[in-house]
Parts: C-alpha cells; sequence; structure tokens
C-alpha cells in the first residue's frame, strides 16, 4: 500500500506517470486528475471528501451500485478458493459454467451458448471472427464484411474502432480497417429534416438494404448495431427501425448483431436491449453490466444457429484469451446477476423507475435550451438547441455540452456530454428522490449555461 505521502500528492503521480484513455493528457497534467477514493450507493467521493451523485454509473455500468460488501465477499470467497485457472485445454471452473448457465437463461430461447472475453471491445472482435469463421464453415467464405453504423461505437480495438462510427477514432491508426462499412444513424433531431420520426428510422434502415446490394449479399457477413447508440448520444431508434433491420436481415441473409455491452443487463428496464425492441440476434457482445463494473468480464452471446456449426462443424475455434471466463471475475457477475434477480432490478427499471425518471428527465424538454428529453428505462439524453423552435443548434456543440457538464458536476451531480446532447445512465438502484435530485441540479446548470449562452 502507498504511504501517507504518496496519498497526498496522487495528482502529481497521476500527471508523472499515468497516461488515461481518451484524455487530452497535456490539458489533464495541467489541471490534476480528480482522484475518486470511495463509492456508495449511487454516490462516489473524492479524495477531499466532495460526494457526488453518480448520473453515469462509472461508464454506464454500476448497475447495482457502489459499495455492496456481499460482491466483496463473492470475491474473497473465489479468490481464496480458486485465484485463478483458464478454459483451455478442456477444463473450466464452477463459476465460469455456472456463469454461462445463468446469462443464458435470460437471453432467450435461441441464444444458448456464451464465449468469454474481458471487454466489451474483445467481445467486439470475437464476434467478428466467429462470424467470418461461421460463413466459411458453411460454404460461404467471400462473406466477411460487416456494415455498421456512423457514430456508433463498439470498443477501442482495431477491430472494435473500425466498427464504431467515430470519425475521431478513425483519424487515428489508420482505421477503420479493410471489410468495415457504415451506413447512416436513426438520429431524427439532427438528420431528419422534414419527415416524421418514423418516416425517418425507415429510409435510415432502408440504407442497409441498399448498402448490401451494393456490396453484393454474398460478400456481407453481418451488420452490428447498438439498440440504443451510448457514446454517440443515446440515440434512440424510431419505433419502425428495429423491426425493419430485422426483416432486412432476415431476408438477406446476413447476422444480425445487438452490441448490448451498454443496453443489457436491465439498463432499458428488460434483460437485453434487443429484447425491448423485440427482435432477435444471430450474436450479441455483452460487458459492463454483466459485473456491474465490480470486475472486467464481457462475452458474446451465441446463437444456436451459429453454436452448432461451431461445434459440430468447426470442431476448434481458435481464439480465446488468458483470462476467458476467469474464474474471481465470474464468481463477482453471478453475485451481481443474483442481485439484479433478488432485488427485482430489471422489473423495478420497467415498471417504477424508469416511468419515474422518463417523466422527471422528460420534464426539462421544457426548458429553453433543451430540445427534446429522450429516454428508455434508466438511460436518457437531453439534446441542447439555440433555437428548439427551429432544431438550430449551437455554433460550437462540444463547448456547449461541456459547460453543462461543468456546471453539474461542480453542484455534485456526474452527467456525460456527447458534443451537445447530455447523457444520463445511473445505478438501477437510484431512488425517486435521487432522481428529484438529478434532474434539479441538471435544469440548474442548464439555466446556468443559457445565460450565458442564449444567442
Amino acid at each position: 500500500m502507498p504511504d501517507a505521502s504518496n496519498l497526498s500528492n496522487l495528482a502529481a503521480i497521476d500527471a508523472a506517470h499515468h497516461l488515461h484513455p481518451f484524455a487530452n493528457m497535456n490539458k489533464l497534467n495541467a489541471e490534476g486528475a480528480r482522484v475518486i477514493q470511495r463509492g456508495e450507493g449511487v454516490y462516489i467521493f473524492d479524495d477531499h471528501g466532495r460526494k457526488y451523485l453518480d448520473g453515469f454509473a462509472g461508464l454506464w455500468c454500476v448497475n447495482i451500485g457502489y459499495g455492496r460488501t456481499e460482491m466483496a465477499e463473492a470475491v474473497a470467497r473465489q479468490m481464496n478458493e480458486l485465484p485463478y485457472y483458464n478454459t483451455f485445454f478442456g477444463t473450466t471452473t464452477t463459476p465460469a459454467t455456472l456463469l454461462a448457465q445463468k446469462v443464458c437463461s435470460h437471453a432467450g430461447p435461441n441464444l444458448n451458448h456464451i464465449f468469454f472475453t474481458n471487454s466489451g471491445s474483445e467481445a467486439n472482435d470475437t464476434w467478428l471472427r466467429m462470424a467470418r469463421v461461421y460463413w466459411s464453415a458453411i460454404g460461404q467464405p467471400s462473406k466477411k464484411i460487416v456494415i455498421a453504423r456512423k457514430n456508433g461505437y463498439h470498443g477501442s480495438t482495431l477491430a472494435g474502432a473500425s466498427m464504431g462510427g467515430m470519425k475521431y477514432m478513425h483519424e487515428q491508426g489508420d482505421l477503420p480497417i479493410p471489410g468495415i462499412v457504415h451506413i447512416g444513424e436513426p438520429y431524427w433531431y439532427a438528420e431528419g429534416g422534414n419527415l416524421s420520426p418514423d418516416e425517418f428510422g425507415l429510409k435510415v434502415a432502408r440504407e442497409l438494404e441498399e448498402k448490401i446490394k451494393e456490396l453484393g449479399e454474398e460478400n456481407v457477413a453481418a451488420f452490428v448495431a447498438e439498440p440504443i447508440q451510448g457514446a454517440g448520444g443515446v440515440i434512440v431508434p424510431p419505433a419502425p427501425y428495429w423491426p425493419e433491420i430485422a426483416r432486412i436481415c432476415k431476408a438477406r441473409n446476413i447476422l444480425l448483431v445487438s452490441d448490448e455491452v451498454i443496453c443489457g443487463f436491465g439498463r432499458l428496464g428488460s434483460w437485453f436491449g434487443y429484447q425491448h425492441f423485440g427482435v432477435e440476434p444471430d450474436l450479441a457482445p455483452i460487458a459492463k453490466g454483466l459485473s456491474s463494473g465490480y470486475l472486467p468480464i464481457g462475452g458474446v452471446l451465441v446463437s444456436d444457429r451459429i453454436a452448432d456449426v461451431l461445434i459440430n462443424e468447426v470442431g476448434e475455434f481458435n481464439h480465446g484469451f488468458t483470462y476467458s471466463g476467469h474464474p474471481v471475475c465470474a464468481a463477482a457477475a453471478l453475485e451481481n446477476l443474483r442481485i439484479i434477480e433478488e432485488e427485482r432490478l430489471v422489473t423495478r427499471v420497467h415498471n417504477e423507475i424508469g416511468p419515474y425518471f422518463a417523466a422527471a428527465w422528460g420534464s426539462l424538454a421544457d426548458h429553453d435550451m433543451v430540445g427534446e428529453a429522450v429516454s428508455v428505462g434508466l438511460m436518457g439524453a437531453l439534446q441542447l438547441a439555440a433555437d428548439k423552435t427551429t432544431r438550430r443548434r449551437f455554433e460550437k456543440p462540444d463547448a456547449v455540452g461541456s459547460a453543462v457538464r461543468n456546471h453539474a458536476l461542480a453542484n455534485g451531480l456526474v452527467l456525460r456530454a456527447t458534443a451537445d446532447r447530455m447523457l444520463a445512465s445511473p445505478p438501477l438502484i437510484i431512488s425517486y428522490e435521487e432522481v428529484d435530485t438529478m434532474v434539479r441540479i441538471t435544469s440548474e446548470a442548464l439555466d446556468a449555461v443559457w445565460s450565458e449562452m442564449k444567442p
């Protein structure tokens, strides 16, 4: 353990040695990193004792909240019994096996297998290889191309960042890699023009069919998308979008991949996002809420259609990680899922706190600065607008979003800004009173920034 002198100077040590993800390190080192010391319930506390309501659940992941002693006890038990063993060479462990069964029990009738990874990024790399192996095994080796969406997010590995449609990520590292193309996103507010949301949803979904025709059905392996785009701004697709996507995938014989890394494990008031939208994927990468972020673990849900080929035709899938199905991480995930089940958190989000959040968060649409307020379950966004009547946006969207986020943070609330959209994703255990606190602080932040930036 570090001594007390180190603890008093953590920001300086961090600046000297720690390279952060997605950070301007020059700016961060000058300002000093915020040191978070502990968490309890929906709150985190920094090294100065300041308390913040974590309206973002870490990074969309701390579904059961912070400080759950049951999680620590489950991890300690497994550490003492078997701290590590691999799942290579015909072996398994009790936690990995039971976790596979438990996750599949909630996935739906045709998703009965799982391949474990350590993160959502690895899960996205995994399904891509799996899809190509599948098509090759059934005599269609030319089916390699993946169609994804602009402004989607699928991780930051080479394959994950390539499938994601974030331009600023593609500008570094010669991305996307070959074999990945993008179509439009269902972002009606920004791109819908004079179309109704439903008309726009169908229009964008049908871009998939046009892209398949352009590339050749015989060359396309899969379409991948998040049920609701997360890092892209909590973009909730219009109602006709997902049914039309599913229809096209089935008609054109390409795999449907639902990226459940954010939406899975109760976030939308269903166990998985594809269930909320009434579709059934062939593959579904998962992570985050699988362990509520307490330990790193992810995986890919695999449909019977694909698993049968991998098992009976491929035989050996030459892919895996040292820590695939790590017994301690699996034990944490099992305990996390036990808590979600016993506390009925998925039902609570669907029937109770989700509707309350929708009404409270939706009330912010009345603010002069808010063009729309959307949410599903406990996942929401505010679209900031310079003129809400014409959907005109601010000239510097990053600046206005950051300003609202910083005002909220200074008053004890963690939100995320994606350009001019404010994102919220609180722990599933949040109380009604804590939702009210979130909305009050957000409203105050909007007031402060509007007074400075209104045209």
